[in-house]
């Protein structure tokens, strides 16, 4: 029997996006989370499904005379940087909002080692996805190391702007405001500050030596 088909983004993803727009509507009208929390996760959730469309839809199913025969280790490129050009710059720009909103979505994202680690374990998801779309539905879809590097660098990026625009004090307040109460960036912003009140704190407090 053969089979060829195709699976596009808009029909699973955007049910998908519709239904968690819902529950966070239901959540902000139970006082569970504020508007501002809600827009946050719907922003990443939109991204993220962007990041999807781009990377696994459409989903090519082929089965039969259709199918691809090269074997699935063929389509992975163990060896980095040997094949690397300037096709690898959409694969860093692509993963830029996911290190700069890593921190303000979750409380482990606390450093730039750990969110470039996250972005890896996220772009290495996508990889493997791939890899298993190829076995099971002989999509043509190649695995290579240099787009988990370049992936893993764009999260380090956006860390890095996410750190540059918390010390802007216009984009501060409205990022603090809108990211998760357990998250790294308000943490961290807590910590700073403590650091930053402690030694005033202890210089106001201090005696004043009169002659």
């Amino acid at each position: 029997m053969d089979i060829r088909f195709q699976v596009d983004s808009a029909p699973v993803l955007g049910p998908l996006l519709i239904l968690f727009a819902a529950w966070l509507a239901v959540r902000v009208r139970r006082g569970m989370w504020n508007r501002r929390h809600a827009l946050l996760q719907l922003t990443a959730a939109v991204y993220a499904a962007a990041v999807l469309s781009l990377t696994v839809f459409p989903l090519n199913v082929t089965w039969g005379e259709y199918a691809n025969q090269a074997p699935w280790i063929g389509q992975i490129n163990f060896i980095p940087l040997l094949t690397a050009d300037i096709t690898i710059v959409p694969n860093v720009i692509m993963m830029v909002p996911a290190g700069f909103l890593l921190p303000l979505l979750f409380r482990r994202a606390d450093s730039p080692s750990r969110a470039t680690l996250m972005t890896a374990a996220v772009s290495l998801s996508v990889e493997a996805t791939q890899l298993l779309s190829y076995i099971v539905l002989n999509n043509g879809r190649s695995v290579d190391v240099n787009d988990l590097l370049a992936n893993t660098l764009g999260g380090l990026v956006g860390y890095a702007l996410l750190a540059l625009a918390l010390r802007a004090p216009a984009l501060r307040d409205p990022l603090l405001a809108a990211s998760l109460p357990r998250s790294a960036a308000l943490r961290n912003d807590r910590r700073r500050t403590a650091t930053v009140a402690g030694p005033r704190s202890a210089r106001i407090a201090a005696p004043v030596d009169r002659p």
